[in-house]
């Protein structure tokens, strides 16, 4: 079915209007063999709040953006390549219902569907691209992720310490490597997560001591008695605490 679409006149169209709703700042989306599977509305888990977002599932990649103007404008245009994909359902708990985790190694989140029946039809379409990619590039799926970060809302005090409570003057930051809610001395760390980025991210205490240990072990095989593991620089550029998405 996918094969038959990829070079009809209507999946061309289709496509061409999810470019025009992005305008100039997104993306080229048409090329040959991309297929348009769906769209729709779904609301992502951000840092701050649960927020709507516009998703449109392709057979290669899914694609995201923020709604500025339901169906004719969308911009911060995102775009996932499905073959790092893995999808998690997520238990209802209150008024976040019909979830699933969208996992990748450079970033994770949740989302969530009207219904029940949204989705399944969702995680089955997203599971059968991925599948069907995996099949076709005889690749194995993505073993390592990024963490899902916890929402602000549900971390009052630090969750590494237990003890910092967050204030206007003492704020939340999240851990690259685990996703936990952390005060700044608790995440004075960074280190490089080159899945993630080109650049040392914060860390939490606990995931840094972690990481380089890890390293440490590693480099002692590798290197003579007595030479010295150097860990990664710290970045100065600030973090991306501040991002919602």
């Amino acid at each position: 079915m996918v094969d038959r679409l990829a070079n009809s006149e209507a999946n061309s169209k289709r496509i061409a209007v999810v470019e025009s709703c992005f305008g100039a700042a997104g993306q080229p989306l048409a090329i040959p063999g991309r297929v348009l599977i769906g769209e729709g509305v779904l609301t992502k888990l951000c840092r701050k709040k649960p927020k709507a977002r516009q998703f449109f599932l392709f057979n290669d990649i899914l694609v995201y953006g923020n709604i500025v103007i339901q169906k004719k404008k969308y911009n911060k245009q995102h775009i996932i390549p499905l073959e790092s994909v893995t999808i998690d359902t997520v238990p209802d708990e209150g008024d976040l219902r019909n979830g699933w985790l969208i996992k990748t190694p450079t970033k994770s989140f949740a989302v969530y569907a009207a219904t029940a029946t949204e989705k399944s039809e969702w995680m089955n379409h997203i599971g059968k691209c991925v599948g069907d990619l995996l099949q076709k590039s005889g690749k194995s799926p993505t073993g390592e992720h990024a963490a899902v970060w916890v929402p602000d809302s549900e971390a009052s005090v630090c969750m590494r310490c237990k003890k910092v409570k967050f204030t206007p003057v003492s704020r939340r930051h999240h851990c690259r490597k685990c996703g936990f809610v952390v005060c700044g001395p608790c995440s004075e760390k960074k280190y490089l997560l080159p899945s993630q980025s080109s650049k040392p991210v914060r860390v939490c205490e606990h995931c840094y001591e972690q990481l380089t240990s890890v390293n440490q072990a590693r480099s002692d095989s590798i290197t003579r008695p007595g030479s010295k593991f150097h860990s990664n620089n710290l970045s100065d550029d600030d973090d991306d605490d501040d991002s919602s998405d």
